[in-house]
């Protein structure tokens, strides 16, 4: 019924990409079109790119626009996991989730709207095929052909420390970058495989909503869609074997957020391991193990997604001498060269940190660093994260129980959301500002938000800790009244109070005696 299934086709990339309506004709014809002709190789190049994901677009475009000959290679679609399977299409189906959610809960705010509103799922999924659609041509083959980039499509592979073949034709490199990215992980559980499922790869193709869905892994993807199809409408399980979602995350901020799933209507399931999928006429049983014994989940839809694994098969790693890992991925120094002095690598190929905005910025310290001869190094940057739940959950830097491994003596600061004015305007009240500092001193070591727009929120503390900068700054830097931002200012404030020592206070309260 909803399961995704590759589409007999003459062009066969074209089955990553269903239904072919005119908005995935358009997503295909900028990012894999089917009648691009690759260029002739002019000798040799300052770099070859092979993956056309953020990491290796803003490699290849950074170097072009500083005048380096360069070939970008892809297989597949231009824009990688972020445009077609990740950031975009999630997103958008996120935000139709949140108006489905404003609509049903508008009462609380006097908006009275008639009962029994109902969510359109093939409109929504229109929706967000038509703005991946507009979104693509920023990733376009044509586009990077224009910033003077060699595009390639099709199958690259290294052939020897210093050259790649694609299509028959051999690029020679001073320099190359692998920028591959990742795939899902697909659990060992007797019975998936055969009964069919959908990862972050194909639910987007999806174009009726499963009556009822079970999501493996609750961690961010898991999390963020199994709330967006609860508020579809869909009767969801979001099932993980650890005894808390979102586990890398703060415990406090991942209970608030438990909370609001279960408010929508997502059953959790955790603590469990699924030992058997088997079909069951039209749908699909999951034999579910936990401490309270095994249980049976029927569903229509399974979504995998447990994780992701680097690419680092099939593209000539052992012939270029370059070291790897099938679980860790491309093996690189702190200035992201890999064994093979000439190349680099940048991204969810390389780096534990799968993110869109870390990619971009390895892909920078590539550039200086492979073209440059410079000594920039990844351990060197103030990686922020979000996941996009409602409310969200932003971090950035340490949590505390990583500081006190590393022997780091800390205070903490904690402002909840109830008490900020806006928030509560807003009705966004759940939620809260954590920052950990080094203790004795104002200087940031880590924080965590939850918020609605915690994303959009968390770059403030994040610039401020790669400017080297401190709660002190905060507390005197002037926010707009009333806006949720207001929360950092207050957490700046609380750390200026614990300079008033109780000596410091006896002595003002004698001067202002004084005065009188």
């Amino acid at each position: 019924m909803s399961t995704v299934t590759a589409r007999t086709i003459d062009q066969p990339w074209a089955a990553d990409v269903e239904p072919l309506d005119e908005f995935n004709r358009r997503l295909l014809a900028a990012t894999h079109p089917p009648d691009w002709r690759n260029p002739t190789p002019p000798g040799r190049y300052n770099m070859v790119v092979i993956g056309a994901g953020t990491a290796g677009l803003v490699t290849a475009a950074g170097a072009a626009g500083l005048g380096a000959r360069v070939a970008l290679v892809e297989r597949r679609l231009m824009g990688g996991d972020c445009l077609n399977f990740g950031c975009v299409p999630s997103k958008a189906l996120i935000r139709s989730a949140r108006a489905i959610a404003d609509v049903r809960r508008a009462g609380d705010f006097g908006v009275q709207v008639p009962d029994g509103v109902q969510v359109d799922f093939g409109a929504v999924m229109e929706r967000m095929r038509r703005l991946r659609a507009k979104i693509a041509p920023h990733d376009s083959a044509e586009r990077f052909r224009e910033l003077g980039v060699d595009v390639f499509i099709g199958d690259g592979r290294f052939t020897g420390p210093d050259t790649v073949e694609v299509q028959g034709q051999t690029l020679r490199f001073a320099r190359a970058c692998v920028a591959t990215g990742a795939r899902p992980v697909v659990p060992p559980i007797p019975g998936l495989i055969e009964s069919g499922f959908v990862t972050n790869e194909t639910v987007f193709s999806l174009t009726e909503l499963p009556r009822r869905l079970a999501l493996l892994g609750a961690g961010p993807i898991g999390c963020e869609l199994s709330q967006s199809f609860a508020r579809f409408g869909a009767q969801v399980h979001l099932i993980d074997l650890a005894p808390q979602m979102l586990g890398r995350e703060d415990r406090d901020a991942a209970e608030i957020v438990q909370a609001s799933l279960i408010a929508d209507g997502v059953r959790l399931v955790l603590g469990a391991k699924v030992s058997r999928v088997a079909r069951s006429g039209a749908g699909k049983t999951l034999t579910v193990e936990s401490p309270d014994g095994a249980r049976e989940i029927e569903v229509d839809e399974i979504l995998v997604g447990v994780g992701r694994a680097p690419n680092v098969a099939g593209i000539g790693l052992e012939a270029a001498g370059i070291a790897f890992d099938e679980r860790s991925g491309v093996k690189v120094n702190d200035r992201l060269q890999t064994t093979n002095p000439r190349i680099y690598a940048a991204g969810d190929v390389c780096f534990p940190y799968k993110f869109t905005h870390v990619a971009d910025a390895m892909a920078r310290i590539v550039i200086r660093n492979a073209l440059f001869r410079g000594r920039a190094k990844a351990s060197n940057l103030t990686i922020p994260w979000c996941t996009y739940t409602d409310p969200e959950v932003a971090h950035v830097g340490l949590y505390e129980h990583e500081a006190q491994r590393r022997g780091i003596v800390t205070a903490k600061y904690e402002i909840p959301l109830s008490g900020i004015d806006r928030a509560m305007l807003d009705g966004d009240a759940a939620g809260f500002l954590k920052v950990i500092v080094r203790k004795g001193t104002d200087r940031i070591l880590g924080a965590t938000l939850v918020a609605r727009h915690a994303g959009e929120m968390i770059s403030e503390i994040t610039a401020l800790m790669a400017a080297g900068g401190g709660l002190k700054t905060l507390s005197a830097t002037i926010h707009p009244y009333p806006t949720q931002a207001d929360v950092f200012r207050r957490a700046g404030d609380a750390f200026a109070r614990t300079g008033l020592t109780p000596f410091a206070k006896k002595l003002l309260s004698k001067v202002l005696a004084w005065q009188r």
